[in-house]
Formats: structure tokens, C-alpha cells, sequence
């Protein structure tokens, strides 16, 4: 039963580490896009919480400079991105092995000890609303990945308690060194491909062969989100309070009693998730604010997308290229290109200039365009609103191999 129960714990725990950590290297830039994000939470998060404890003992600037770690961080965050895939497919794999069972298994205890809490603190605090655990492949709320990460740590813990009696599939050192310089090669290797070329798997609306216009879509009849209004009340009497819907406000009459106020403001909230369109939140506009969504992504004729969400961190010599190649296609094949980015208007019109773009420049929400496509600058081939083809700046074919496999046909 004992032996039964240890290699259960084990070959779970194992797959599921490598499943995690494949998951996310299919995607290191998303997943980079989601430390930043912890990053920025938990720095605003933190600082809010000790700034009153570190005012008591004098000024704050220490704490400032302390928290500003969480900034220092955010340049490098693909590469933390990938280096934390890595670590977490080598654990599951070397956990499979048996090679090394008590630094593995202590590793494992580590690292579920620290995602644990900070899942705790994302559900309890509602820092942040997705936990990107599994990428976009399988997403969590807070409290579902607190739930994984606490049955986790239980099977972990089993494991390190029983660390002596995990046997390996060789004793021999070489074989050994051998395996794990192989398991750390392939992950870096995937990763590194991965954010080259694109994701092998993407997960996003966005992906080859999508609709955009399909996407954006609510079907006829389907549920929208239901909502209740809530009112804080207060008793002017006995000082009690408590929380009311506004339809349990109106059928108990409580306000026909004059002893019951309204005190703040009344707030939504979510009763029911209603229908949610794949892709809610893409508006592209130019610079005075007309909406051009519905003519760029529903363009019948072959029309390319260059998504640069960032222009200051952007590749320059990427956009180079991509400009001459817009004046080849647009000369030859009349061929509409537009850069979309969320910088403003101001800073992109510098950028332009600078950069002597020919491209037209369209504006919307940093959210979307990352998930456009992972890259900045990024490219997307859209014809009658589906996607037909995307590629990173790295990886961006030669206009020679577009006519082609698009315009020569």
C-alpha cells in the first residue's frame, strides 16, 4: 500500500510539474507577460500594506527602495519566464528518474511552499485574477490554483518524507549527469524555439485560422453577465449595519423605515457569468478616436497587421525591415499594412517620423495586442477577417517567400 501510494505521489506530481512547466514554455513571453503582472500587483499590494508599519519608525523612502526590487525585475522577465519552466520540467522529470531524491524532493517542497502562499495571497487579497499556472492552455481562477497547489503540497510532502525510499532508474553517476544535462537542454532548447518562432500550441483567439469577426461575436439569445446592486445600510439607532440586494432592498420595504440608511455608494456585483465573446476587448482606433475595428479586421483582400504594443521596447530593426517590405507590397500588390500599438499618439507620431514608417498607425488597449500575437513587433497576414498566417519579428519570412505562398497564387 505504502509503495503503491509513494509512486502515485510521485508520477503525479512528476507530470504534472512537466505538464506545467512545458505549458508555459510553449508560451515564455505570455508567461513573462504574467510575472510582470505579479510583479506590478504585489508591489502595489506590499507597499500598501507596509507603508503604515514602516511610517511609524520614520520615512519610507527605505521601503520604496526595498520594493523597487519588484521593478528591477520587470526587464528580464522572458528570461525569469523561461529559467522557471526549466526548473519546474528538470524537478518533475529527475522526481520521475529517481535521480537525486533528496535534493529534488526538497526543491519540489520549496517551490510548492512559495507558489502556495502566492496563490493564497492572489485569492485572498484578489491581486490577481488568473494565475497562469497552465498558461492559457487550462486557466485558473486564484482559488482553483490555491486548491491544485494545496493538494500538491500535501503529495510533496509525502514524498519528502518518504525521500529515502524513491529508487532511481540507474545508480550509475554518468547515466545520471547524462539525463539531466539531456532534460535541461530540451527545455531550454524548446523554450528558446518557442519564443523565436511563436508558440507550437497557441491557445489565443487570435491563432491561425481564427475568425476575428466570429470571435467578437455574442450569439442571439445568449445570457449576459447578471448583476445585483448591493447597498450597505445602516441602523441610525442601534448602529448595526448590514449588506442588501437592491430587489431584497425593495421587497422588504426596509426603506419605508426611517431608522435604515443608505450609507456609501451602491456596488455591482457578479451574480452569474453570462456568454463572453473569445475576444471582448479589442477596439482599434486611429488618433482622434474613431473606431476602425470593424474595417481593419473585416478587410475581404489580403491586409497585414505589424503589432508593436510597445514602441520604446520594440525591435528598430525589425520595423526597418518591415517598412521596405510594406513599400514592396503595397507598390506590387496593393497590399493595405498597418502598425497597431498602444503607445500614444504623440509618441508614435515621433516614432513614425523617425523611423520614416509608411505604414498607417492605429491605436488600441496593450492587452489585446499581446495576445495578437507574442512579439513586438509582431506580424499578423489577415484576409476577410482570418487569420491566415503570424510571425515574430524573429522569424519574419522574406517578401520573396510571401509572394509566393500568398500574392502570387
Amino acid at each position: 500500500m505504502n509503495k503503491a501510494a509513494l509512486n502515485f505521489s510521485r508520477i503525479f506530481v512528476g507530470i504534472l510539474f512537466i505538464f506545467s512547466g512545458l505549458i508555459k514554455a510553449n508560451d515564455p513571453l505570455g508567461f513573462g507577460y504574467k510575472l510582470e503582472e505579479y510583479f506590478d500587483v504585489f508591489h502595489n499590494f506590499t507597499y500598501s500594506t507596509l507603508t503604515k508599519v514602516v511610517h511609524l519608525f520614520g520615512s519610507g523612502h527605505k521601503l520604496d527602495e526595498a520594493l523597487g526590487l519588484f521593478h528591477v525585475f520587470s526587464p528580464y522577465v522572458t528570461g525569469i519566464a523561461i529559467v522557471l519552466c526549466v526548473i519546474e520540467i528538470v524537478l518533475g522529470a529527475l522526481l520521475l528518474l529517481g535521480f537525486w531524491s533528496k535534493k529534488v524532493t526538497a526543491g519540489l517542497l520549496g517551490t510548492i511552499i512559495f507558489f502556495t502562499f502566492l496563490t493564497f495571497i492572489s485569492a485572498a487579497f484578489k491581486v490577481v485574477t488568473s494565475c497562469g499556472c497552465f498558461g492559457d492552455a487550462i486557466p485558473l481562477t486564484p482559488w482553483q490554483s490555491f486548491s491544485k497547489d494545496l493538494i500538491l503540497l500535501v503529495l510533496i510532502v509525502y514524498l519528502f518524507i518518504n525521500r529515502n525510499k524513491i529508487l532511481p532508474l540507474t545508480v550509475n553517476p554518468g547515466k545520471q549527469k547524462i539525463g539531466l544535462v539531456a532534460v535541461i537542454a530540451i527545455s531550454v532548447i524548446f523554450s528558446i524555439y518557442t519564443y523565436t518562432y511563436l508558440p507550437i500550441l497557441d491557445f489565443l483567439p487570435y491563432k491561425k485560422g481564427a475568425s476575428l469577426p466570429e470571435a467578437m461575436k455574442i450569439p442571439a439569445g445568449a445570457e449576459p453577465d447578471l448583476f445585483l446592486i448591493m447597498y450597505k445600510l445602516k441602523n441610525k439607532s442601534t448602529g448595526e449595519t448590514k449588506e442588501m440586494s437592491d430587489k431584497d432592498y425593495l421587497k422588504t420595504e426596509i426603506w419605508k423605515d426611517n431608522n435604515w440608511e443608505i450609507v456609501g455608494q451602491p456596488e455591482q456585483k457578479l451574480i452569474k457569468k453570462g456568454y463572453e465573446a473569445k475576444i471582448k476587448d479589442l477596439v482599434i482606433s486611429d488618433a482622434s478616436g474613431t473606431d476602425y475595428t470593424k474595417e481593419l479586421i473585416e478587410n475581404p483582400y489580403y491586409n497585414i497587421l505589424i503589432v508593436a504594443y510597445n514602441l520604446k521596447h520594440t525591435d528598430e530593426d525589425a520595423i526597418g525591415k518591415l517598412n521596405a517590405m510594406t513599400v514592396d507590397l503595397t507598390e506590387q500588390f496593393n497590399i493595405r499594412t498597418v502598425l497597431l500599438t498602444s503607445n500614444s499618439a504623440q509618441d508614435a507620431a515621433v516614432f513614425s517620423k523617425s523611423h520614416k514608417l509608411m505604414a498607417e498607425i492605429f491605436y488600441a488597449d496593450a492587452v489585446p495586442l499581446k495576445s495578437m500575437v507574442r512579439a513586438n513587433p509582431g506580424i499578423i497576414l489577415l484576409k476577410n477577417g482570418v487569420v491566415i498566417n503570424k510571425w515574430s519579428y524573429q522569424s519574419l519570412p522574406s517578401l520573396e517567400k510571401l509572394k509566393a505562398a500568398y500574392f502570387n497564387k
